[in-house]
């Protein structure tokens, strides 16, 4: 399978298919030039290595598996590294792995001697549905995530479903929450993929479905102008959870991305029926329907979201399956939307 993303006169294509990260070469110009091949400890080491096979002049860099190495500590050692190998602007940046891996490499590849071309092979569920396309680079400063960053389109895409047989099936599982989100606002044929008593074996088309939806809003809106916050349903609250009970940093113990994603979703559904019928593909995955999260440092944190605007914020609500809207709401608001009751400490 091949979808191609169309941004004014330039293009690429995201390849899908098992087995195609053996045939990166036929994609991109490997062989002429040195590439830079970026993973992180967590990815299978047979992966970045199937990549380095492939180039005459090519380097593996490993940073420590985690979201703390999307810092500026490790963007700087990456960059370090890069110029210590002598690249030149018509070299080439292959980031092998998940969304970590792949916004750290794209944003060294935007900012090393102001851009060079840059090849994602998302090998996670999370990556390969959401974060492998659309161009979005970035690192964190402090505890606010992607808040340096770039808009860096990759010169190809490689979609390899054989990379997902390896991960523990929660993690497999935290990236399908942005697959439901791409149905619920936009694709009820995606949507009911998920309504059956095994989802995952659906899974190259849940991705390619996805992947079309998000490809379709980034080529009206690639720099986030307007149509593109409707991918941002479910991460206002989201966002909110993840800093107070995400694994994140140094804390190992919590919810992953888009265990936090899946729950910010909810409260944003406005038809009830339609409720119901995501939490029950929640409990047929497997992901989680209620938190015990502290509310009010959830709250705290929304407070101080990047999409408030003083007063107000905009939140992306789905009135129903396959629509959304776009909604500023007074920051007063808020207590409502997450359930705290008023004069509730």
């Amino acid at each position: 399978m091949k979808l191609t993303m169309q941004l004014g006169s330039r293009s690429y294509d995201i390849i899908l298919k098992s087995g195609c990260l053996a045939n990166l070469y036929q994609f991109a110009n490997v062989a002429n030039r040195k590439v830079f091949i970026l993973t992180d400890s967590g990815v299978p080491e047979q992966y970045a290595q199937t990549v380095l096979a492939q180039c005459p002049n090519g380097m593996m860099y490993t940073v420590p598996q985690g979201e703390a190495s999307k810092s500026l500590k490790v963007y700087g050692q990456v960059l370090q590294a890069m110029l210590e190998f002598n690249m030149t602007r018509k070299d080439l940046l292959v980031a092998v792995g998940g969304g970590v891996v792949g916004d750290l490499g794209g944003f060294c590849a935007a900012s090393y001697m102001r851009g060079i071309d840059f090849v994602n092979c998302p090998t996670t569920t999370l990556s390969q549905i959401d974060s492998s396309i659309g161009g979005k680079t970035a690192i964190d400063l402090g505890e606010t995530k992607n808040i340096v960053g770039a808009f860096w389109q990759p010169k190809v895409v490689l979609v390899d479903f054989d990379a997902l047989a390896t991960l523990p099936r929660r993690h497999f599982v935290n990236g399908l929450a942005e697959a439901i989100k791409a149905g619920l606002i936009a694709d009820p044929e995606l949507f009911a993929l998920f309504e059956c008593e095994h989802p995952e074996e659906n899974i190259e088309r849940i991705i390619y479905r996805s992947l079309r939806v998000k490809k379709n809003v980034v080529e009206n809106d690639e720099h986030e102008q307007g149509q593109r916050a409707c991918l941002n349903f479910g991460h206002t609250i989201g966002h909110g959870i993840e800093a107070v009970k995400g694994v994140r940093g140094r804390r190992t113990n919590g919810l992953f991305h888009g265990e936090c994603v899946a729950l910010g979703m909810l409260p944003m559904i406005e038809d009830k029926s339609l409720v119901r019928r995501t939490r029950a593909i929640y409990r047929t995955l497997g992901l989680p329907t209620r938190t015990g999260v502290d509310k009010n440092k959830v709250l705290s944190y929304m407070q101080h979201d990047k999409k408030s605007a003083g007063s107000t914020i905009t939140v992306i609500k789905v009135p129903g399956l396959g629509c959304w809207r776009a909604d500023k709401i007074p920051m007063t608001e808020l207590p409502a939307l997450l359930g705290i009751k008023e004069n509730e400490d």
